[in-house]
């Protein structure tokens, strides 16, 4: 099993990968124009994991599966409507992924004390670091500043997040193409450690 600091390295390299395209991200980047973001961010967070034991857990699945498509830039969050197609029915991501009613009603409470300022990106970020603080693991600092998307890639995400099913050397030709070595790799999946998963993925495993 990977160790927190592996799992911490990881995860703060999947953010440097990933952030690249939205411009330059500070941990500071809200500090005058929502001094208070980190505050209602982390409550109702909190808030969320006591009503449901699953959703931190969910929280950064959500955030992993926005960010291995197209960077951490919301995309994922983006529903279907005439003319635009999301990433929410990606094989992936369909019947799966959840906890998009908690991104909204922290991005809620968010526009009550900050309005028209604070990207969803960033609070599914935030979301995602202190929903693993909160179940017991690692901390880090979230470099803020990102930009939420207007499209989306469906066709990406059914390419490029990985599949349960997935081989080991699949595995890591996946990871290799977003940047990611396969000791990252391990430390990434650790994060499976956590929350509820559905015996058929795994049953011809073990």
């Amino acid at each position: 099993m990977a160790s927190s600091a592996s799992w911490l390295c990881s995860l703060l390299a999947l953010f440097l990968v990933f952030s690249g395209a939205c411009g330059q991200l500070s941990p500071t980047f809200y500090s005058s124009t929502c001094p208070t973001l980190l505050t209602v961010v982390s409550n109702a967070t909190s808030q969320a994991i006591l009503a449901d034991k699953r959703m931190g857990a969910s929280l950064l699945r959500l955030h992993f599966h926005d960010c291995f498509v197209q960077g951490c830039d919301g995309s994922i969050l983006l529903d279907d409507a005439p003319g635009f197609v999301g990433e929410k029915t990606g094989f992936g991501n369909v019947n799966s992924v959840r906890g998009f009613e908690v991104v909204n009603a922290i991005k809620s409470n968010v526009e009550a004390a900050c309005p028209g300022v604070v990207s969803c990106a960033d609070i599914l970020a935030l979301a995602a670091r202190d929903s693993t603080v909160k179940l017991g693991g690692p901390t880090w600092t979230v470099p803020l500043g990102r930009r939420d998307s207007t499209n989306a890639n469906l066709s990406q995400a059914n390419s490029d997040l990985p599949p349960p099913f997935a081989s080991i050397s699949g595995l890591i030709a996946g990871f290799a193409k977003k940047g990611f070595t396969a000791r990252e790799m391990t430390a990434l999946s650790g994060a499976h450690t956590i929350g509820f998963a559905q015996c058929k993925n795994y049953r011809d495993r073990i």
